[in-house]
């Protein structure tokens, strides 16, 4: 986890995400790693996974659901 953030990254919401607060995540996205922050505290400390450790879970997590 890491509060430096590189300044090419562009944050992005869910399209499933409301503009009535709750609790939502952000992510961004470099050529080898994706990053995920709450977005109530973009500032605090955020997540970094590499590709191929994000790519495995979005593939666990809709095995899971399907």
């Amino acid at each position: 986890m890491s509060t430096d953030e590189p300044a090419r990254l562009v944050w992005f919401k869910s399209s499933y995400s409301g503009n009535e607060g709750g609790e939502c995540l952000e992510a961004a996205f470099d050529p080898a790693t994706v990053h995920i922050r709450d977005s109530k505290a973009p500032a605090r400390a955020q997540l970094a996974f590499h590709l191929p450790q994000w790519t495995a879970f979005v593939r666990y997590a809709g095995a899971a659901e399907g």
